[in-house]
């Protein structure tokens, strides 16, 4: 018998102890939020709130929560300057320290900016043009972070994803690295705009990733690239670009392979990579809202849930910032074990207090409450008649 979900019990909770249905289906379609303490974004660099709008008329809300992790190891940038009349909103996603995200908040923006000759390039429309011009800049930037933890005199293996959209209010352009995730609202649909890249699953792009980590020499053991880590895409992560060959030793002498296999391996590539995923959209009647989230939020709520919860929110109150804040809190109550970090972009085109509570699936896990206590009801009336 499938369990209750935690909504489903609060439901049967209030139903029999009779509060009113319509408070129930009022509060999140997930969880109850309750208040606890936030990690701010402190890399945010100048993140307006939901109350402050840019010259498009896009409001921002962005947030960042340590979680149940020992360090906070992610990193959000907003920027609203630099790129006429485009907004720049960055997700970094760390691991095995905070190094490479502190490098890259500010460093990747600067040399997009720049590479995109202040946003001319985005206003120019040539997608192709755009394209080559942010490959070669987050190879660059990647360049310049490994030579960078290099010279730090330590041994530093950390690393960190990138997922970077760039905002106007007809158009979206993403670069995207590692396993954060942008979704778009399409009146209340979600439509995922990107795909991790990690080194296990049956889809196109993990098989593909698979495909490239064996062709460069790598290996894959248990969903993570030489046993190690379970993202194919980051900046930085020195031991799988420029010191495979010293990771490959080290690994021996930890006992982690033997020598006879290490002496089998023949690198001819980096076992990860920075080489971005790039992708225009163009804003339709329907669009909403952009949610651009770390996996610390999609592996706990799926995009449709995520929608759904932030629709809600801004019926409820309008406010980009609390949204964000909520579905952050919303993570955590489903028992994230991650780092969560959350940007929303309200396009400004969608009158929220016009719009009715979405309850998508309410209906559904009601029938099967129903069901359920019937299923327990006869159970016990059988039980009870056997007596």
């Amino acid at each position: 018998m499938a369990l209750l979900s935690p909504r489903l019990q609060r439901f049967l909770l209030t139903k029999y102890h009779g509060d009113s249905l319509k408070t129930t289906a009022n509060k999140s379609s997930l969880v109850n939020i309750k208040a606890r303490s936030r990690s701010c974004s402190a890399i945010a660099i100048d993140a307006p709130g939901s109350s402050l709008t840019d010259v498009a008329g896009i409001r921002w809300g962005s947030t960042s929560l340590q979680g149940a992790r020992e360090e906070m190891e992610d990193g959000v940038v907003v920027r609203s300057d630099g790129l006429d009349g485009f907004s720049f909103a960055a997700v970094f996603d760390g691991h095995a320290g905070f190094n490479s995200v502190k490098f890259l908040s500010d460093e990747l923006y600067k040399e997009c900016c720049a590479a995109l000759q202040g946003g001319l390039l985005l206003r120019g429309n040539d997608f192709k043009t755009i394209r080559e011009a942010l490959q070669e800049t987050f190879q660059k930037v990647d360049a310049k972070l490994l030579n960078w933890l290099e010279r730090n005199g330590e041994e530093d293996e950390s690393g960190s994803t990138a997922t970077v959209m760039f905002v106007e209010n007809d158009t979206l352009v993403i670069s995207h690295v590692g396993d954060s995730c942008v979704v778009q609202s399409c009146s209340g649909k979600a439509e995922v705009l990107t795909h991790p890249h990690r080194p296990y699953g049956s889809n196109k792009v993990s098989l593909q990733e698979i495909k490239r980590i064996r062709e460069a020499g790598g290996w894959i053991v248990n969903g993570r690239i030489c046993g190690d880590i379970a993202v194919s895409r980051a900046f930085g992560d020195m031991r799988f670009k420029t010191k495979k060959n010293e990771m490959l030793k080290k690994g021996v002498e930890e006992r982690r392979w033997t020598e006879k296999f290490a002496s089998r391996i023949q690198f001819s590539g980096d076992l990860v990579t920075a080489s971005p995923d790039i992708f225009q959209v163009t804003f339709g009647k329907d669009s909403e809202f952009l949610l651009l989230a770390s996996d610390g939020l999609w592996d706990y709520i799926n995009s449709s849930d995520a929608v759904a919860f932030v629709r809600n929110q801004l019926r409820q109150h309008g406010d980009v910032q609390l949204a964000c804040d909520a579905l952050a809190q919303a993570a955590l109550d489903q028992r994230s074990q991650d780092n969560i970090s959350i940007v929303i972009a309200d396009l400004g085109r969608t009158d929220w207090q016009g719009l009715p509570f979405q309850q998508q699936n309410f209906a559904y896990e009601l029938g099967q409450a129903f069901a359920t206590i019937g299923i327990v009801s006869l159970g016990i009336w059988m039980s009870t008649s056997l007596l």
